[in-house]
């Protein structure tokens, strides 16, 4: 089942290859490269999973991710939280029940694979 899924990382180019991968698997992928850039696009696009990384030119990614679950509202939303650094390491903490997920760059794609899996196939 394809999931519509919201990329956001400020480096372009790692954003692109991964909706390109995500497109492989036959998910619908989009990215946004600031955090206003995903507000927007959330604001028009209902997204079942949004990728936030959690280092962002204009806005810190867990804070991201919080405005978006508020204008998610009462629709489903996976957030999962993207870093260089281990979920373990001063860098990589976020605010504790608000990523359902996190993944360390260099992303392990059958991680991310399992992670947007329905819940029946994971």
């Amino acid at each position: 089942i394809a999931v519509n899924v919201l990329i956001v990382d400020d480096n372009q180019a790692a954003a692109d290859l991964l909706r390109e991968l995500l497109a492989l698997q036959d998910h619908a992928a989009h990215c946004s490269y600031t955090a206003q850039q995903a507000l927007d696009a959330a604001a028009k696009t209902a997204f079942d999973a949004a990728l936030v990384d959690l280092v962002l030119p204009d806005l810190p990614g867990a804070e991201l991710a919080r405005r978006m679950r508020d204008q998610a509202g009462d629709k489903p939303l996976l957030l999962v939280a993207i870093s260089g650094f281990s979920a373990d390491e001063p860098g990589g903490t976020t605010a504790p029940g608000l990523f359902d997920h996190h993944l360390q760059k260099p992303i392990d794609f059958e991680d991310l694979d399992r992670i947007l899996a329905p819940p029946a196939a994971r």
